[in-house]
């Protein structure tokens, strides 16, 4: 199975080449603008490294606890954003405060589980969304995320 870091990080110029993962991570902070720190490199091996995916900031901080990744919860916060500014994730806030977010930043849909708190990507060719209000005077629609809220029937 091909690594998702290596796809997406590979300029085409190179497709097909195997290089170094964290090299290339490297060098996809830096096309965005990010400095490669030590911490922005390990939080993104952690993020990047096993596909698409939905985390919260506390379960980023547990991954980074458990592989002895030394970051406080406030850099594993602020990082998160960071990717989120650089276009490298989305932010899906989901429940009240708590947000998600996403390794797939292009447009797509969800369902939120609510029993178990996890958020699954849906089909999006069975998405329909239509007749939107106009949006205010200088304003314009940059994007339509749908995300729908899904529990277990009562027995």
């Amino acid at each position: 199975m091909s690594n998702p870091l290596l796809q997406t990080t590979r300029p085409d110029s190179l497709a097909g080449r195997r290089g170094c993962p964290l090299s290339e991570l490297r060098d996809k902070l830096r096309r965005v603008g990010l400095r490669p720190t030590r911490q922005r490199v390990s939080l993104g091996w952690l993020l990047f490294g096993k596909g698409n995916r939905h985390v919260t900031a506390e379960m980023l901080f547990e991954e980074a606890a458990r592989a002895r990744v030394p970051v406080s919860l406030a850099t594993v916060y602020n990082t998160l954003h960071q990717f989120t500014e650089a276009g490298l994730l989305r932010q899906l806030p989901v429940e009240g405060t708590k947000s998600y977010f996403d390794t797939n930043p292009t447009e797509h849909h969800h369902f939120f589980l609510e029993d178990v708190g996890e958020l699954v990507d849906m089909p999006s060719e069975s998405v329909r969304v239509g007749d939107l209000p106009e949006p205010p005077d200088g304003m314009e629609v940059a994007g339509v995320e749908v995300i729908v809220r899904l529990r277990r029937k009562p027995a």
